[in-house]
């Protein structure tokens, strides 16, 4: 019979569950494994809310397995390292994004793309290698494989960087893959949440022209003045539209409700290429003949490899990119989820896990 999350493993650990698909989160005991010779284990001291938190609670998506911890933007300092560790040492600033396991002998485990390999393993809600189930970084301590481990270089926060382990590798790997990071290109960034905030900022630090096109005319200012885009469109305008159709090298869309694809191919130049990032539940209709009549290309983008996470992570660094964040305790963090499904954060919520997550033993 299958123990307990408190006993199956050695190391006592605490966070907060969702139990069913109510979402709604409580404390919650469970337990972590021993650090193995290639672990690295960590004191969480922070971690962001991703929109995918709230799908997962909630079994949206249909794949959620209870109980469950949630968070894949986790971030702290090392407590211990197994005997073959490298890269990693106690006291390093570290983090660990949305997985923690895949085959490392397939072809996309061969190019630094573990993030696509058949047999990855999700940071939380997943079957690990041991049969136990991962549980994310809404909780005191993670240990993880140093393999998808990041350092977090010292000028950056830990707070507002937690976010770029998912949020900002999921809009910076399209922009370098798709070449739409050449000094000059003009890009659009569709939604002004969590990825796309990142998306600006990224897009700005290597050059690019940005506009950032929204449903909401009240976020202009903040998209111009605040982050630093070139220009705004109002996507239901259909004069600021068709005033800019054909002048985009390419677009990243982040939004993940359900929207028209035709405005936006419209905006691209001959042989541009729309990027999806958001993951609307229901399917999208796509428009062919648009794509045809200006060899137009239609893509996606699932986070990003452990390689490119870290260059992701140093390029933050350099640039001093970080996310916009709003610091909650966890036990504030049900009220956030509410605020969160009506976009009502600006622009990632990130929970103080050292300071407020306390165990009730």
């Amino acid at each position: 019979m299958a123990k307990s999350p408190e006993i199956e493993h050695p190391s006592k650990a605490f966070g907060w569950a969702a139990r069913d698909t109510s979402g709604l989160l409580s404390p919650f005991n469970f337990s972590r494994r021993a650090t193995g010779e290639k672990d690295v284990t960590f004191k969480v001291l922070f971690c962001g809310v991703c929109h995918s938190d709230l799908h997962m609670v909630k079994n949206e998506w249909g794949s959620s397995i209870y109980p469950l911890i949630p968070g894949h933007e986790i971030v702290g300092v090392v407590t211990e390292v197994g005997s073959k560790v490298q890269k990693f040492k106690v006291g390093d600033k570290v983090g660990v994004g949305c997985m923690v396991g895949a085959c490392h002998s397939c072809d996309n485990c061969d190019n630094n793309l573990e993030n696509y390999c058949p047999k990855m393993i999700l940071t939380y809600g997943a079957k690990y290698y041991d049969g136990t189930i991962t549980y994310g970084g809404y909780s005191d301590t993670m240990v993880s494989d140093e393999h998808f481990v990041v350092r977090i270089p010292d000028n950056l926060p830990l707070d507002a960087s937690a976010p770029l382990l998912c949020a900002g590798i999921t809009v910076y790997s399209p922009l370098r893959f798709y070449g739409l990071d050449r000094p000059g290109m003009h890009v659009g960034v569709v939604g002004l949440g969590g990825l796309g905030h990142v998306a600006v900022k990224f897009a700005k630090a290597m050059g690019v022209k940005v506009t950032v096109i929204s449903t909401s005319p009240n976020k202009k200012k903040e998209a111009l003045e605040h982050l630093g885009a070139d220009s705004f469109l109002v996507s239901k305008d259909q004069d600021q539209m068709q005033a800019a159709q054909g002048t985009m090298d390419g677009i990243i869309d982040t939004v993940s409700a359900q929207h028209p694809l035709l405005p936006l191919i419209g905006l691209l130049k001959t042989q541009g290429k729309l990027v999806m990032v958001g993951a609307p539940e229901k399917p999208l209709e796509l428009p062919v003949f648009p794509l045809l009549m200006g060899r137009k290309l239609l893509g996606g983008s699932c986070f990003g490899g452990m390689k490119e996470t870290q260059e992701m992570i140093d390029f933050a660094a350099k640039h001093n990119i970080t996310a916009d964040i709003e610091v909650i305790p966890i036990d504030y963090v049900n009220t956030a989820m509410e605020r969160l499904l009506k976009a009502d954060v600006r622009h990632r919520f990130v929970i103080d896990i050292g300071n407020t997550l306390k165990s009730s033993n």
